[in-house]
């Protein structure tokens, strides 16, 4: 008996292939949508259940199933967002004291990809630097108003990677 005989018919190889590369691609969109992109990750799965649905439903379907994990996801960082957008910390009527502490605590707290908006009656920019010290890498910063007699700035945990 020749190996020939023994060696799978291509139909076979590849739909395995297929099948390998499409776990691999669910994994992949997870993982992407758990870092903070569902959207982004929502899409690629979408466009491999239409390259897979016709000729191999059964990949299409996991496919199908890690849209729906995304769709819950991606409903979940908006209620985040919508909440982040509505949690504010007001600094202005602390000691200076207080003030880094209760900050450093309220970020502490936050969830990847979460964020809030500090509200004081100066620029923060020092603040700046000591997140840059003690977080690099893991905060975000955008100025939402920049004084002259109040600041606020987003401050936010980034997403994991």
């Amino acid at each position: 008996m020749s190996s020939e005989m023994d060696a799978p018919s291509p139909e076979v190889v590849t739909a395995a292939v297929v099948g390998a590369l499409t776990r691999i691609l669910a994994h992949t969109c997870r993982e992407l949508g758990k870092a903070g992109h569902p959207s982004s990750a929502a899409q690629l799965a979408a466009e491999g259940w239409s390259l897979l649905s016709d000729d191999y439903p059964e990949d299409a379907e996991r496919l199908n199933g890690t849209m729906q994990f995304l769709s819950r996801l991606e409903q979940q960082v908006e209620a985040a967002e919508r909440q982040a957008e509505a949690r504010i910390i007001d600094v202005r009527t602390e000691t200076p004291k207080v003030r880094h502490e209760i900050i450093f605590d309220q970020f502490a707290a936050l969830a990847p990809g979460t964020a809030y908006v500090l509200v004081n009656d100066h620029d923060p920019k020092p603040l700046w630097y000591q997140f840059d010290a003690e977080h690099k890498g893991e905060f975000t910063w955008d100025t939402v108003e920049d004084g002259p007699e109040v600041w606020r700035v987003r401050i936010g945990r980034t997403p994991k990677k």
